[in-house]
């Protein structure tokens, strides 16, 4: 009975100390978003502002991090492009403001839209978010916004999932009367990432982050005026180390909170097993002493 509420107080120990650290580790993944929201209040300030000014094309897009804001002084019509690293279980969301003056003589509609590829320069589906809008003659200011599916550490080579690594924003109107082609505007993006924890793990991890090498980038890139290709594709051995990163650098790929889940899975699985045992184990009775009655003789 003692070895049974002994072993009983060392799981109810052990389990605490697991759940402490699971804790811990949530209050930690969420450490990210917070760093994100930081680095945006000090963009107001200055302290966390990013590029003012985009690239034309993949090969030329600006590289800022999650958390700050990249604006641009552009013309319409023009391809505005934007870089950022987004690291394994985060879930970035693109928010992207173009503003016109107020002089600005626009004369017709013009549709606005933003879209964000991975690495391999495949283009990522929004999960939700208004991605293309309208804005109408009388009005100065548009935004879109894109949330992308958590970064994944590995997928399928057949699969479309994202991958950790740097993310290519592009910005541009699909649809102006040629009379507005041409008309000053200011673009304002920024990227939050916060992180969603282990439960979007998978069995498995990248060898390096999807950074596409300068020197590997199609020619199409290094243009002549013309507008770049939607969506070139490189392979993966095109692929290099990043050296722009995340805060922090990037995951290593394999400690997650999931591991103290399942570890406080498995002491609350032995607790319910002793718990258990002591009350369903069959009672023996104890004789009465000599001359009790009802005694054995």
């Amino acid at each position: 009975m003692r070895a049974i509420r002994g072993s009983a107080a060392l799981l109810i120990a052990a389990a605490a100390v697991l759940m402490g650290a699971a804790g811990t580790a949530a209050a930690d993944s969420s450490a990210p978003a917070s760093a994100s929201a930081s680095a945006t209040d000090g963009a107001t300030d200055g302290g966390g502002q990013g590029p003012t000014e985009a690239g034309t094309s993949f090969r030329t897009a600006q590289p800022f991090l999650a958390g700050q804001h990249a604006t641009a002084d552009a013309s319409t019509g023009d391809y505005l492009y934007w870089r950022v690293p987004v690291d394994t279980g985060q879930r970035p969301t693109v928010s992207a403001k173009v503003t016109f003056p107020g002089t600005s003589v626009r004369k017709s509609s013009t549709t606005w839209q933003v879209d964000v590829y991975d690495g391999l320069r495949r283009r990522q589906p929004c999960m939700y978010g208004m991605q293309t809008r309208s804005l109408a003659p009388g009005e100065d200011t548009v935004e879109l916004s894109c949330t992308l599916r958590t970064v994944r550490a590995w997928a399928e080579p057949w699969s479309n999932d994202p991958l950790p690594g740097d993310y290519y924003i592009r910005l541009t109107a699909t649809h102006a009367e040629r009379g507005d082609l041409g008309l000053p505007m200011t673009a304002d993006v920024s990227v939050s990432a916060p992180d969603k924890g282990g439960a979007f793990e998978v069995g498995g991890k990248l060898a390096a982050p999807l950074v596409p090498n300068a020197a590997a980038s199609p020619d199409s890139d290094a243009g002549d005026g013309a507008s770049p290709s939607p969506s070139p594709t490189l392979t993966s051995s095109d692929v290099v180390t990043a050296s722009d990163k995340p805060d922090g650098g990037w995951s290593s790929g394999w400690w997650t909170d999931r591991w103290l889940w399942t570890g406080g899975g498995a002491v609350g699985a032995a607790l319910a097993g002793v718990g258990g045992y002591h009350l369903a184990r069959p009672r023996r009775r104890v004789a009465p002493p000599p001359g009790y009655p009802g005694a054995p003789r």
